[in-house]
Formats: structure tokens, C-alpha cells, sequence
């Protein structure tokens, strides 16, 4: 579950309309979640070109693949949402034999998913991560005292703390179903809830705070943090070090990192599937296996600072990302975080009706 700054590609010319030459693979993935090299280096060692689009929500994705003909062969979705499309028949089955690099996937972490997706016969992970608090440790030291301990929710749904902080600027993420678990974390009921009752509580919770949180946007915070422009912001893992490294570079005196609150933190899985409509499901799987060499994931993860399955790339990832827990969490950490699940239709209603409340104020 994961968005990214937008990737400006070169030889990324977005969908061409028509069916799919067989020399082209089209994919669709968040933006900013790989690098030029890696598609170039596709391109050199197949002879297949890359039509490359990119979107930052899965709703984004999901309309696009529930309308049909999306023309895609390559797409991303986060687990949850995996796993209702596959009830509406959107992917076809994987052919393993044409992935042979499946083999150095991590069993514990392939495992995970395939409560998602039986048997992982749709999918394979291409990255995970967690959603946690991006800060400015300068801003939020300066209120809050050099010895105040960040991994907490209680910097986003506290009152009294996120008063403290709300004139440096608070964001959360425009995504309901990262929300609200992480509500559920901090007010101690099961992450997994889908008690009508829980929501409600969680929104009247939300609602207390509604007024300390600058605006509800899925990618704006990377920019923001990394230009000193907000202070505190609910976001997705890897996104958040791509804006420490971003303002380290930047050379502005703008301090970003990244936490995992210790009531819990969702754990979340974006996976790469084909279509059942695919143009070109040979490529596809070509596309799938070239992610898969150990050597490429690790130059993926190298760059979007967020942490892989594949274990056979983990010793060729840089040693300050892999031994970094908010990147690689301990073991310990592990034991906190929750898996996201799939809501049913009265759910989702629920949901989104609530949500509409606490993002408009009203």
C-alpha cells in the first residue's frame, strides 16, 4: 500500500493506443518506484521495449482494471486490493516456469501475501514496506523537547501533541484503509476490526484532530518534508527516506526521518501481476523474472530506500539501507506490525462515508 513522487522516464512514453506490438511491454506501476537504468538495462538484455505509466493510489488502478482493456501486461497493486480484483477475475495465473528467479524469494514474506492471493498463483512481491511518521526532527524537537520519544501515534492523535505541532504542519495520507488500522493501533482495538462500532470510534476520534492536519494527500508530504514545508507526516515508509535523502542533498539544514510508531504499524505489500487481458503475456513474465535477478532488485531497493523479498538480492543491497530499521525492521519491530485486510462491500460503504467526514471536516 504506497505512493511515490512522479517519475519523469525518457523512453517512457506512456500507453500507446493499439494493441501491443511484441517487442513492448506496458506497465503501470506507482511513480517513482524504480530507475531509469533498471529499464534500460530490460530493454538491452531482451530487446523489449517499455511503455512505463504510473499512478499514486490503487483506486487509481482499480478503475482502470475493473473498465477492461486497460492494455496493460505489468501492474502493482498493494495486497488488499490484489485480492478483491482477483474475486472480480482481473489477473491470469502466473506461469512460474517462465520466472525462474521465484527461487530466491524470502518464504516467510512470499507466505504473508498468500493470504491475499492462495498459493501466490497471481502475483509475486515487488516491494513492501510499512506506514509510519515522517518528521523534521529539528521542528519537532524544537516543540517538544529534545527527549521526546517520536515512535508514537500520539504525534498524529493526541491532542495535546499534534496542537503542539500543527503551526509546522501536519499531513496524513488521502487512503482510509491506511488510516484507519493505524487509529485503531493507537486507540488499542484490533488493526483488523471491521466493527461498524470501531469506525465510528475511530472517526470521532479523527475528528477531535481534524484541525491540526494541514491537508490529506498521498505523495505531496515527500516534497513538503523534504523542503521543510510540514513537520509530521503520516506516510509510507520508503517515501519518507526518499525525502531525507532528498533534503540531505539538498544541503538546506532540513532534518527528515522516519519512525514506526510501537503501537503498531501496518505492514503492506505491493506485488506485481498480469492482467487476464494482457496484450503481451510473454513479455510480461520476461518484465516479472528481470525484477526478480537478484542484482536488479537490489538496485531498486538501493534507490527507493524500501525493503524487498527477494533474499537472494538482500547481500547486494547498500549495508546503511539493509541494516537500517526503519528500512529492515528487527525482528522486534516485526512483532508489532499488522498485516492490512480486504473489506467487504458493507465495510468499504462504511468507510468511505466515514472517511468523506473526517477529510471534509464536516
Amino acid at each position: 500500500m504506497s505512493t511515490r513522487t512522479f517519475l519523469a522516464l525518457g523512453t517512457a512514453m506512456g500507453l500507446a493506443a493499439g494493441p501491443a506490438m511484441a517487442d513492448t511491454v506496458n506497465v503501470f506501476n506507482w511513480s517513482d518506484y524504480i530507475t531509469d537504468e533498471v529499464l534500460e538495462l530490460f530493454t538491452e538484455r531482451t530487446g523489449i521495449s517499455v511503455n512505463y505509466d504510473v499512478y499514486d493510489s490503487n483506486d487509481t488502478l482499480e478503475a482502470r482494471l475493473l473498465a477492461g482493456s486497460s492494455g496493460f501486461d505489468v501492474v502493482v497493486p498493494t495486497g488488499t486490493f490484489l485480492e478483491r480484483q482477483l474475486a472480480a477475475g482481473v489477473y491470469q495465473p502466473l506461469n512460474k516456469d517462465l520466472i525462474p528467479n521465484l527461487a530466491g524469494m524470502d518464504p516467510e514474506l512470499t507466505a504473508a501475501v498468500a493470504t491475499h492471493d492462495p498459493g501466490n498463483e497471481h502475483s509475486v512481491i515487488y516491494m513492501w514496506g510499512t506506514t509510519g511518521i515522517g518528521y523534521n526532527i529539528d521542528m519537532v524537537a524544537e516543540r517538544l523537547g529534545e527527549d521526546f520519544e517520536v515512535d508514537t501515534w500520539d504525534m498524529i492523535f493526541d491532542p495535546e501533541i499534534a496542537g503542539q505541532l500543527a503551526d509546522c504542519g501536519i499531513s496524513w495520507l488521502d487512503s482510509p484503509t491506511d488510516m484507519f488500522p493505524a487509529a485503531f493501533a493507537w486507540m488499542g482495538i484490533d488493526p483488523q476490526s471491521t466493527d461498524p462500532d470501531d469506525f465510528d470510534a475511530a472517526a470521532e476520534m479523527m475528528m477531535e484532530v481534524r484541525e491540526t492536519v494541514r491537508y490529506f494527500h498521498s505523495s505531496q508530504y515527500i516534497t513538503d518534508l523534504a523542503n521543510g514545508e510540514t513537520c509530521v507526516a503520516v506516510g509510507w515508509s520508503g517515501d519518507v527516506l526518499q525525502a531525507a535523502e532528498r533534503a540531505e542533498e539538498a544541503g538546506q539544514g532540513v532534518n527528515v526521518w522516519y519512525a514506526i510508531p510501537r503501537e503498531g504499524a501496518m505492514q503492506w505489500f505491493d506485488v506485481m501481476g498480469i492482467p487476464a487481458d494482457a496484450p503481451n503475456p510473454e513479455a510480461a513474465h520476461a518484465f516479472i523474472n528481470f525484477i526478480l535477478e537478484p542484482e536488479i532488485t537490489a538496485m531498486i531497493t538501493n534507490y527507493v530506500w524500501f525493503p524487498n523479498a527477494n533474499a537472494a538480492s538482500w547481500p547486494m543491497v547498500e549495508e546503511d539501507i539493509f541494516t537500517d530499521p526503519a528500512i529492515f525492521p528487527t525482528e522486534e519491530v516485526t512483532d508489532t506490525l499488522f498485516t492490512g485486510i480486504t473489506y467487504d462491500s458493507r465495510t468499504d460503504r462504511t468507510v468511505t462515508r466515514l472517511w468523506t467526514r473526517v477529510r471534509t471536516g464536516q
